[in-house]
């Protein structure tokens, strides 16, 4: 697990970053399924699964049927996640670095996914007219806050009504802001759905019909795993639901 996963590198919004290239193995457990990744530097958690989106994969809800946005997807883990939990859906990744998109997409490849692609774009750019279940995102808080403003005020215009925005955060990158913001202006509610080592995970709703957020069972249910290839393994993380399926680090 990374804990600052920008630390020391070149901005990882880059549409093409010039730090040398050095790809690792990183694989984790998600429901049951061990799945396989190469991470790669000048990416976003270029280092390995961070926090923030360890938080978000297993907080966020995604039916069978759903179609998906991962905004700005880096290499793919929670694009991934959501394409085996949206078995009979869709999942579209998106992401504004080049470098991100080729992993992405050999990520897809090698975790056997059929129902999910990459395209390459800033924000809603490469998804023009398109509308989702939900959008999960954990997104690039360095860019600055009039980007991050502008993909929370369009959103809404790419989700079905009763669609749900994922989104994580920690009060260093200013989610209490994006919080109240959302809560101001969102057409719909927003409510805080994890906490979790500074970080928090917010699910804002489009009105329209709910969706159950299933409790949390007494024991967790199917947990996910991370773990670099040959590294030494990583500190364990929180329990979830069955709906939200926790990642552990190992």
């Amino acid at each position: 697990m990374v804990e600052d996963p920008y630390a020391g590198e070149e901005h990882y919004f880059s549409e093409r970053p010039r730090v040398r290239s050095h790809p690792t193995e990183l694989r984790f457990l998600y429901r049951g399924e061990m799945l396989s990744f190469q991470v790669d530097a000048g990416v976003f958690a270029g280092h390995g699964l961070d926090r923030g989106t360890e938080l978000l994969i297993a907080n966020m809800i995604v039916r069978p049927r759903d179609r998906v946005l991962d905004l700005g997807c880096g290499w793919g883990p929670v694009g991934v996640a959501a394409a085996k939990s949206a078995s009979e859906g869709r999942v579209i990744l998106t992401d504004v670095n080049r470098r991100a998109t080729l992993l992405a997409r050999r990520n897809l490849e090698r975790n056997a996914i059929t129902n999910a692609e990459v395209r390459a774009g800033s924000l809603f750019a490469p998804v023009p007219e398109e509308r989702f279940d939900v959008i999960a995102t954990n997104p690039p808080y360095h860019a600055g806050r009039a980007l991050i403003v502008q993909l929370l005020s369009e959103a809404p215009e790419h989700l079905e009504p009763g669609g749900r925005l994922a989104l994580v955060g920690k009060g260093s990158q200013g989610i209490r802001f994006y919080q109240a913001w959302l809560e101001e202006h969102w057409p719909g509610s927003v409510e805080v759905v994890a906490r979790g080592s500074g970080y928090r995970v917010l699910e804002a709703v489009v009105r329209g019909p709910a969706v159950t957020r299933a409790p949390a069972p007494l024991e967790g249910a199917s947990a996910a795993r991370t773990e670099r290839v040959a590294t030494k393994p990583a500190t364990a993380a929180r329990r979830g639901s069955a709906e939200r399926p926790a990642p552990r680090s190992a």
